[in-house]
């Protein structure tokens, strides 16, 4: 056994002992660079795309909306969003994890990135569904779950970006993501749905709370007058090009604190504003830390080559349309746990799609096949970013956060499958959708 496999099998041990994220990411990146040809050297790229994250602007609005998150923890927001909530679908059975799952995917259409949303949602949404009687396990799976559908929705920047590096049509692949889109949510609801009836069935509870009752709804909508502008200023701000995603987390940052300080007055300017951004910080700098040694294990395998290597070999792996389709899939879904979308997007588009075109694979197809299973990557373990984020979010476990995930990770896959093999849901939306068959 080599030096090197025993050191990947100790960083495999330190990780299921649960050593701090960082360190196992940092080590693996380190003991891999260094043993492509055992030059200390070559450590540096760690340090390069350390350098190539910091300057990613996104970066931007990740503290902020920790900061906002933590704010809005520290009052009594989240208690009045959830009875707006509970007030619009809460009349529905799974109506509160519907809500929740719809707000993830509008603020990762909005900025791009999944995590962020784990941090801005996940301190509002979690104790919310816990006070409404979801279990834990349920709750962690949805919210890590939640944001990666939203990828699939304008103005989202791997979109964008798969666009720009495919040179396709941007307002056409927007187009052809929007049904499967919407069917990986209406099979989300579904499993909510079903998984509220049974709670409610087995603790012998009415299916609702209460039935809809717009005095209620407007009760709730006036009590959470100040929160409800958030949405718009996301929507009104980015959908109308007035500002960036980094420039609304600011301006959201500030209509935060105003309100909690000045109108509402439940947050204290001098006493808890320091505290608060003292926890913001140490969240959003541990998570930054895991994402810089995560992208450079990243920058390791552009370096040798291991994408266009394992494409290439999948033109010696069958002729067969539909066994290509299956074993692309496997091979998505290993890049999207070890790679960032957007350096998945700019090494490995170029290469797939002329591989593609060989099996007569519509290329809008393809983009719809590959963001969906980029999207699964997320969450997907033992690397999947969403699953590191959340461990340092919520205080959990890998192992604890998988096990609560794999369900989603089920429903994700079925949609996959479809979404793969029927490539009606991908061109229907732009015209071509008359077969529904590959």
């Amino acid at each position: 056994m080599s030096i090197l496999t025993i050191i990947l099998i100790l960083i495999g041990v330190f990780a299921l002992i649960e050593v701090p994220l960082f360190t196992i990411f940092g080590a693996l990146a380190l003991v891999c660079l260094y043993f492509v040809d055992m030059d200390i050297d070559n450590m540096q790229t760690v340090l390069i795309e350390l350098n190539r994250l910091a300057s990613t602007p996104i970066l931007v609005a990740l503290p902020l909306f920790t900061l906002v998150s933590c704010i809005l923890k520290e009052t009594k927001a989240p208690q009045r969003i959830m009875a707006f909530m509970e007030a619009l679908v809460g009349w529905v059975p799974g109506g509160m994890a519907i809500a929740g799952l719809l707000s993830c995917a509008l603020l990762t259409t909005l900025t791009g990135a999944s995590g962020v949303t784990i941090i801005a949602l996940g301190g509002i949404l979690y104790p919310m569904m816990l006070e409404k009687g979801y279990s834990e396990r349920f709750t962690l799976g949805l919210l890590i779950t939640g944001g990666c559908v939203g990828l699939l929705f304008p103005p989202s920047l791997p979109m964008i970006l798969y666009g720009v590096v495919a040179q396709t049509d941007i307002n056409t692949l927007f187009a052809a993501a929007f049904v499967p889109g919407v069917l990986m949510l209406v099979i989300i609801f579904i499993y909510c749905f079903i998984y509220d009836f049974r709670r409610r069935k087995a603790l012998g509870l009415k299916l609702s709370d209460a039935p809809f009752s717009f005095t209620e709804l407007w009760r709730a909508t006036k009590d959470a007058i100040w929160e409800l502008p958030i949405v718009f200023i996301i929507m009104i701000g980015i959908y109308g090009g007035f500002v960036t995603v980094n420039e609304v987390s600011a301006v959201i940052l500030v209509w935060v604190i105003v309100v909690a300080v000045f109108i509402k007055k439940e947050f204290k300017l001098f006493s808890d504003l320091p505290r608060t951004m003292i926890e913001a910080a140490v969240l959003a700098g541990s998570i930054i830390t895991i994402l810089g040694f995560a992208v450079g294990f990243t920058g390791y395998m552009i370096d040798e080559d291991v994408p266009t290597t394992m494409i290439e070999s999948l033109k010696t792996v069958t002729e067969n349309k539909l066994v290509f389709l299956l074993v692309m899939n496997l091979f998505l879904l290993v890049v999207g746990c070890v790679m960032d979308i957007f350096s998945a997007i700019v090494v490995v588009v170029p290469i797939l799609i002329p591989i593609a075109a060989q099996f007569g694979i519509d290329p809008i197809h393809l983009c719809i096949i590959f963001l969906v299973n980029l999207e699964i990557g997320f969450v997907h373990p033992p690397l999947g970013i969403n699953l590191l984020i959340a461990s340092t979010r919520f205080k959990k476990p890998i192992p604890e956060l998988v096990i609560a995930t794999l369900p989603y990770l089920v429903l994700l896959v079925i949609s996959l499958l479809l979404i793969t093999y029927i490539p009606w849901f991908s061109l229907v939306g732009v015209g071509g959708g008359s077969a529904p068959t590959p």
